[in-house]
């Protein structure tokens, strides 16, 4: 395999080498945080979700935060492959205006036409989503605490600030400024809960939008989603704020297409690279990610990364090629996944 490499924790690694690897092996399908890194994903979704996974019966939970929480609820809906088709189309094409006299959109404009994107996409399907007869749906979003609770102009930086401090001493200690919430369709959440400041609560027709744009709402790039119904008071931020990949102790065998090997547990762990290695949370998950010589042949050696609404700030049609063209090359990561189910051969899984 050139563009496609396979990672599994130790549990998941004996079961390939016992069992091969099956649809109806696979408990959960985590969605990381990522932002346009995920536009890679999009065939291995559109393989998995249409093709593989139907050939399989059982239950199956999908996790997602921001883009992740995105692809996961679209593979709810009754036709899952249109659906990854228009996420990958109408992500690609998204386009800010930036006002006269100013450097970027504010965060007011990115939030109300996020949220016209999410009607648009989601409007008259969500019930689809909410009642999928297999897929749970859980999505992350991050709640914040004390100053966090409301946003501020002055306050809202200050209290990141301190959830930085908090994290860097230890990534329990963040859970004063920030809990994790998730809001799930159906059924008990497919992870021990200890590791982190959790909320449960029920994903549903009132407060759907609200969650889904709260999942996405980058701090400072979009405003954040106050007062979600029937949800705790507050300001809710996006998922991988506590959850960036969704470092998180599964039950089960987990499938995780991902943007790369590290599954980094918050976005405030980005920088700290001892938080980047695998633990015994992730025995049990097996990691599909590019190769990272293969991503070097991407159009400017790298994934699209939000850093490319500045590159391409008055070239939105130079951008859009260039997403197009990762996305389309990406199709490769979802042929070479699928030769290896058909003889899934142990000399091209590595450790994780």
């Amino acid at each position: 395999m050139k563009a496609l490499h396979i990672y599994a924790g130790p549990k998941a690694l004996a079961h390939i080498e016992a069992n091969g690897l099956k649809p109806e092996h696979i408990a959960v399908i985590p969605g990381a945080a990522g932002g346009p890194k995920g536009l890679i994903l999009g065939p291995i979704d559109r393989f998995l979700f249409g093709e593989w996974l139907p050939k399989s019966t059982q239950p199956i939970d999908l996790v997602g935060a921001s883009i992740g929480a995105w692809r996961m609820t679209t593979a709810c809906l009754d036709n899952p492959v249109q659906g990854f088709d228009r996420l990958s189309h109408d992500y690609i094409h998204q386009d800010y205006k930036v006002p006269e006299g100013q450097k970027r959109p504010s965060a007011k404009q990115v939030s109300e036409a996020f949220s016209q994107t999410l009607q648009t996409f989601y409007g008259g399907h969500v019930a689809e989503v909410l009642n999928h007869p297999r897929y749970r749906l859980h999505v992350v979003a991050s709640r914040g605490k004390h100053i966090l609770n409301h946003e501020h102009p002055l306050l809202t930086p200050l209290g990141y600030a301190g959830a930085y401090v908090c994290n860097v001493v230890q990534r329990k200690a963040m859970g004063a400024w920030l809990e994790r919430v998730m809001f799930s369709t159906r059924g008990n959440l497919p992870f021990d809960t200890s590791d982190f400041a959790t909320q449960h609560m029920a994903l549903n027709e009132r407060n759907f939008m609200a969650a889904l744009q709260a999942s996405c709402a980058i701090p400072f790039v979009l405003q954040a989603v106050h007062d979600i119904p029937d949800a705790p008071t507050g300001a809710y931020w996006d998922g991988g704020i506590t959850d960036y990949h969704l470092h998180l102790n599964y039950k089960g065998l987990v499938l995780y297409p991902h943007i790369q090997q590290a599954v980094v547990p918050g976005w405030l762990d980005k920088a700290l690279k001892w938080r980047h290695k695998s633990t015994a949370f992730l025995d049990n998950t097996i990691v599909l990610a590019p190769n990272p010589e293969w991503v070097k042949t991407l159009p400017n050696g790298k994934l699209p990364d939000r850093s490319d609404f500045v590159t391409y700030a008055s070239d939105f049609e130079g951008r859009v090629k260039v997403w197009q063209a990762a996305a389309g090359a990406s199709e490769q990561l979802a042929e070479e996944f699928s030769q290896w189910l058909a003889n899934p051969y142990m000399a091209a899984v590595h450790r994780l």
